[in-house]
């Protein structure tokens, strides 16, 4: 993006025409909010839902619906073929070697826990260590403390600098001879501070430490491919890439599924069972008991159909300028400091300001149709590292455009006028 100095006025972005089209696709947009036209900043929490993804789930309901894997009858067959062709659809988006090594999970935060439970508890021990950063989310924080208190193993924490970013120095010296499992964040949730990922996995690979990216923040704004990066597991959630709720999905090497004990027990994961024993199915369908949340998972197949009919290098090079549009103007506004000083940044942009507090900010905005979010962002050990209890977050997709920022920047001076 050009930056104009002086009196010219500074420059947004130009809009792909594939997406200035897109925005049409989204009917949540067209409504307003307290009688004002949405802005809608809040896509890190979760994203609006195109017409195509809304239409593949009513059509399931109303056309195809039934039971999966069990039935013989046309409705079960077709549901079938449909979720496993989600799963296909899934593994060609982040390039794993085969659809056996994705696996549908309720969200990234339950991937978390399945690799936590059945393939990283098996393998430590007291005094073993596992690796996280400061900037993860709770949910690849939590699962890991449950972990090393039922079996004694050790949570180590990779620090950041006082500018947002990892410190790679300190990271290298934290994997040592005790580090089991290494879980890393790809890009950040709450400051959007996008981790050197192939340099960290490559630092594990050397040493021998399995590995786990959080993807969730990732795969919807950068190409992401499993096989290059060569991580064990990855993670992403659906409502975060324009799916529906409740469904994400996990990949894993099929070599490190296939050792993997089960998650839960129930139908659909075993290959036979007795009052002596039972015996289960290969991956995936191992780690998934019971009836799954099929039209979330062909939900999920039309949303990754449609982020691919729009070209993921278009959405990553237009959000990237509308994100540093973005931050210019953010440069208008009295007592605003941007959390993280760098320049690569992904999806969000988080912020402060001196004389009114994230949650006033938050409701302000509201009032004049813009949704941002504020709090801890559910990464509070991040905030307090940072100095701070909350922040404010616009976070961006791309059906935002700078009109959004624009009205985003003038929301924010009657924050300024209200609080002085």
């Amino acid at each position: 993006m050009k930056m104009i100095e002086g009196n010219e006025k500074l420059q947004p972005p130009t809009i792909p025409e594939v997406l200035r089209k897109a925005r049409e696709d989204f009917p949540i947009l067209k409504r307003e909010v307290h009688g004002k036209p949405l802005v809608y900043l809040d896509n890190a929490a979760s994203t609006q839902k195109p017409q195509s993804v809304i239409d593949t789930i009513t059509r399931y309901y109303g056309h195809e619906n039934a039971n999966i894997h069990r039935g013989v009858h046309l409705l079960s067959t077709e549901a079938t073929a449909a979720y496993e062709n989600a799963r296909a659809k899934i593994a060609r988006y982040i390039n794993a070697a085969d659809s056996s090594e994705i696996v549908f999970t309720r969200q990234a935060t339950e991937a978390i826990n399945l690799v936590a439970h059945s393939f990283v508890e098996p393998i430590v021990e007291a005094g073993d260590e596992i690796v996280i950063t400061h900037m993860e989310h709770h949910a690849n924080i939590v699962p890991w403390q449950l972990l090393c208190e039922r079996t004694g193993a050790i949570l180590k924490v990779v620090p950041i600098l006082d500018n947002g970013l990892l410190d790679t120095e300190a990271f290298h010296k934290t994997l040592g001879p005790k580090t089991k499992f290494l879980s890393f964040v790809y890009v950040s949730n709450s400051i959007g501070t996008i981790n050197p990922v192939k340099t960290l996995l490559d630092a594990a690979k050397e040493r021998g430490i399995p590995t786990l990216v959080d993807g969730a923040q990732a795969v919807q704004h950068k190409t992401v491919d499993a096989q290059s990066l060569d991580c064990d597991f990855l993670v992403m959630s659906g409502h975060k890439m324009f799916g529906p709720t409740g469904i994400g999905a996990l990949y894993g090497k099929r070599s490190r599924l296939d050792g993997m004990r089960p998650y839960q027990g129930g139908g659909d994961m075993i290959a036979h069972v007795s009052f002596e024993g039972t015996t289960y199915k290969e991956p995936p369908s191992r780690f998934e008991a019971g009836t799954p949340h099929i039209e979330g998972a062909i939900g999920l197949g039309a949303a990754v159909d449609y982020i691919e009919s729009v070209g993921r290098d278009v959405i990553e090079s237009y959000e990237t300028e509308l994100i540093a549009y973005a931050i210019e103007r953010l440069k208008e506004i009295p007592n605003l400091r941007v959390v993280g000083d760098f320049e690569e940044r992904a999806g969000a942009i988080s912020f402060v300001m001196e004389n009114a507090h994230p949650h006033d900010i938050g409701t302000i905005l509201d009032t004049e149709g813009v949704a941002i979010r504020s709090g801890h962002h559910c990464c509070e050990p991040l905030m307090r590292r940072l100095g701070t209890v909350a922040t404010a977050r616009a976070s961006f997709s791309l059906y935002n455009n700078h009109d959004d920022v624009d009205a985003f920047i003038e929301a924010l001076k009657k924050v300024n006028t209200l609080f002085g």
